[in-house]
């Protein structure tokens, strides 16, 4: 199981900043952090970048037990 890492937004609607979630790849990964967390997860997830391990990760990309997927939702300000 890979490590989840949620920031901003992502980590106010799952209620959490951390969680292990299972999945061979980054996309399997997200969809269970989808089933997990709700459809609004599910949405902002569209508008975040995915990175594994500090990169930018494609949903096809394997995980394992140590690889951390972080969820970054843009970042407004002015």
């Amino acid at each position: 199981m890979a490590k989840l890492r949620l920031f901003a937004s992502a980590r106010e609607m799952a209620g959490r900043a951390r969680d292990t979630v299972p999945g061979a790849t980054v996309g399997e990964v997200l969809e269970a952090a989808c089933e997990r967390y709700g459809p609004d997860f599910a949405g902002l997830l569209e508008t975040c970048q995915v990175w594994r391990n500090g990169e930018p990760a494609a949903p096809g990309e394997p995980v394992g037990g140590d690889d951390e997927i972080a969820v970054l939702p843009p970042v407004s300000g002015g």
